[in-house]
């Protein structure tokens, strides 16, 4: 089975009129090398964002990066290692040299296979500093930034899942960080009196290298072929059956972000084709 993480067209980006969607505002996506991320990064540099993009994959951001300036955006790649805290506070430090931080995207992740009682506990551990407290730490960190100058103004974008509503077998650290983020958009929003915004966004299946990396493990685990992995487990609750492409979610987070989304604060854009309904 061979299913391609879709080139992105400037056609298919989301492009909205927004007062703030300027130069002088900087936007931060993690996890800009592949996916979700890299489609962030161009979706928010094509909508005239200042674009920090942290990875840490040096040759896929750069790709990203160049990428994005081919479409016409302006965007800097940082070499970030989401799990090293000093990693996190240089790239904070020299996105605000840029302009002043409004945006935050948080997408960098990862996965792991494996039932609770055979989890191992470094691989725990992994996932909750790049899929929780990163998150958390770069929220901590920008805020002070949209409070700059005393405008109180600044959206942060959290990449949930369907399974921030529903849990499958085999992924309990990737439920529980997907939940979390949920608690974690909503402390924010909580505390942002309106001004600070927070959101997640829920898909299901995206044609990103995540999604497809752990087709395989799947397969093995449940003892079924890797075309059923996507289509009775992956999809197979989706009233959808074709995979979201990367971009599709960008666009999402650019909606999120824009003026047009005023009300949506510690709220969750589901769009996973109907995997969650219970009939």
């Amino acid at each position: 089975m061979e299913i391609k993480e879709p080139e992105i067209r400037a056609e298919e980006v989301l492009k909205l009129e927004d007062v703030d969607f300027s130069p002088d505002s900087v936007c931060i996506v993690s996890g800009c090398g592949t996916g979700i991320g890299r489609a962030t990064a161009i979706a928010a540099a094509a909508n005239n964002l200042m674009t920090v993009g942290l990875d840490v994959n040096p040759e896929e951001g750069r790709a990203t990066q160049k990428m994005a300036r081919d479409m016409g955006g302006q965007m800097i790649f940082i070499e970030t290692d989401l799990a090293d805290d000093d990693a996190i506070e240089n790239a904070v430090k020299e996105a605000a040299k840029l302009g002043q931080i409004r945006y935050l995207a948080k997408i960098a992740g990862l996965q792991h296979i494996d039932a609770v009682k055979n989890f191992p506990m470094e691989k725990y551990d992994l996932m909750q500093k790049i899929m929780l407290r990163a998150p958390f730490y770069l929220s901590k960190l920008t805020i002070p930034h949209m409070k700059q100058n005393g405008q109180w103004h600044g959206v942060i974008g959290n990449m949930a899942s369907a399974h921030a509503h529903i849990c499958t077998v085999n992924k309990p650290v990737y439920n529980i960080t997907k939940f979390g983020l949920k608690a974690l958009s909503q402390s924010i929003s909580a505390e942002g009196d309106g001004k600070i915004r927070s959101f997640t966004i829920s898909t299901g299946l995206v044609k990103t290298p995540l999604a497809l990396n752990q087709i395989p493990a799947q397969a093995e685990q449940r003892g079924i072929t890797p075309e059923a992995v996507v289509s009775e487990v992956m999809m197979g609750r989706s009233r959808i059956k074709e995979m979201m492409a990367p971009v599709d979610v960008a666009n999402l987070f650019i909606f999120g972000f824009s003026q047009f989304a005023k009300y949506l604060i510690g709220g969750d854009l589901l769009f996973e084709g109907g995997m969650v309904l219970t009939y």
